[in-house]
């Protein structure tokens, strides 16, 4: 890893705990985290030239805590500017305080007031270090989007008088639910981008991993914080082999399990393994075994179906969603067959969640292609393909079309005498 890049994670992982202790001295977080901002842009420019200063959350500190002074100050532009030329000296480092806010910053970031994209983009900015650019770069939506829906969230936090300090008990299982929701959001988007020519977006991926790692050295005794953890480890383990050298799509039942990375895998195993013997059971947890079941097959032909279409029934009960309807289809499909499968699409695509999404069209494809309905899984596949946004998706799907496609016979017209005898 070079200079730069340790020092942009530590960067990263300083952000909250910076941010924290800035919002407890000084208070009011939307100008505490405009100064971290800063104080974090600054580091950036400098510590890769000359060096991490030998107390680096005390030097962000210091600098944050001096722009944080200087806009509370209000004043002018000249003498912002100078400030802000002298916060980018090396400061004599402040003591830093041994109190971790991070998961009070992670709950802020997820109050109830906020819609859950403006969630995710506080969470990405204020607890995870990213640069408004940043975030706005891995979701290929414009800057000026991105600002705004920071700038709104934090208003909104504002005039909800939320205090930074943990919420209330009773309040407590809500911002959790929000809070691992927003790092699920942001862990997909990366495993499998909604939009763009590109399936992957690794930032995105291991950024959700490193703070939900953040989050468990917060709460290690969360089973569904573990949980969520161990599904991220478990799936993201199969990126190497998803794509092809071109950025093709593979899918899971043709990918070399050779690339897997084997140590994600027995991480995130052990650890689905430890929280679903000592937590009580929710969501995630069921996620990330039904993901190991998967990892744990020496081949696709070994995958124990039956095994995850249990895990699918009782996620359906815990947590009934369309993708999870899904899912629970494909594997009642590879158990009681193909045709059972179709009937169960055909009811639950009345869901309005799944009016015209395209992942119904291609478990319908991929279903009637299993039942050997060759002409009909090939319009689906080329319905699917039309669909999604996604690029690597729309080339798959039309790949599948291809190779199921009615072969084009040719016959010679009758031989028209006339024109014979005009071309010679």
């Amino acid at each position: 890893m070079t200079g730069a890049a340790e020092a942009e994670n530590l960067i990263r992982e300083l952000a909250p705990q910076v941010l924290g202790i800035l919002v407890r001295r000084h208070g009011g977080f939307e100008a505490c985290e405009d100064a971290v901002q800063e104080a974090l842009l600054a580091a950036a420019l400098q510590w890769p030239a000359e060096g991490v200063p030998a107390n680096p959350k005390g030097w962000l500190i210091t600098v944050a805590s001096r722009r944080r002074i200087e806009l509370s100050r209000n004043e002018t532009a000249r003498r912002r500017r100078e400030q802000a030329a002298a916060a980018l000296a090396p400061p004599d480092p402040e003591p830093a305080p041994a109190t971790d806010d991070t998961l009070t910053l992670f709950l802020l970031c997820c109050h109830p007031s906020l819609t859950p994209v403006s969630q995710v983009a506080l969470t990405l900015r204020a607890v995870g270090g990213l640069s408004t650019v940043e975030i706005a770069r891995a979701f290929l939506v414009p800057e000026a989007t991105v600002a705004q829906r920071i700038s709104r969230a934090k208003q909104r936090i504002k005039a909800s008088g939320a205090e930074f300090q943990m919420p209330p008990q009773a309040e407590l299982p809500q911002r959790m639910d929000a809070l691992l929701h927003a790092l699920y959001l942001i862990f997909n988007e990366g495993y499998t981008a909604s939009s763009g020519s590109a399936l992957h977006r690794s930032g995105l991926v291991a950024e959700a991993i490193r703070l939900t790692r953040q989050l468990r050295r917060a709460l290690p005794e969360d089973g569904e914080v573990a949980g969520l953890l161990a599904l991220m480890l478990l799936t993201d383990a199969r990126r190497p082999a998803r794509t092809r050298a071109d950025g093709t799509l593979v899918p899971l039942a043709e990918q070399d399990r050779g690339r897997w990375d084997a140590r994600a895998i027995a991480e995130g195993t052990a650890l689905i393994t430890a929280t679903l013997a000592t937590a009580p059971i929710g969501p995630y947890q069921l996620q990330a075994a039904i993901a190991a079941v998967h990892d744990e097959a020496a081949c696709y032909a070994d995958t124990d179906w039956r095994q995850i279409l249990g895990l699918y029934d009782l996620l359906h009960l815990a947590a009934p969603g369309p993708m999870v309807t899904l899912n629970r289809i494909v594997a009642t499909a590879m158990v009681r067959g193909p045709r059972t499968g179709l009937r169960q699409l055909a009811v639950a695509e009345a869901d309005p969640a799944l009016a015209g999404h395209h992942r119904v069209d291609a478990v319908r494809a991929h279903l009637l292609e299993m039942a050997g309905d060759r002409p009909a899984a090939h319009a689906h596949y080329r319905l699917a393909a039309r669909r999604t946004l996604s690029l690597p998706e729309q080339r798959y799907l039309e790949a599948r079309a291809a190779r199921l496609a009615p072969p084009v016979t040719c016959t010679d017209p009758e031989p028209d005498p006339g024109r014979s005898q005009q071309r010679s």
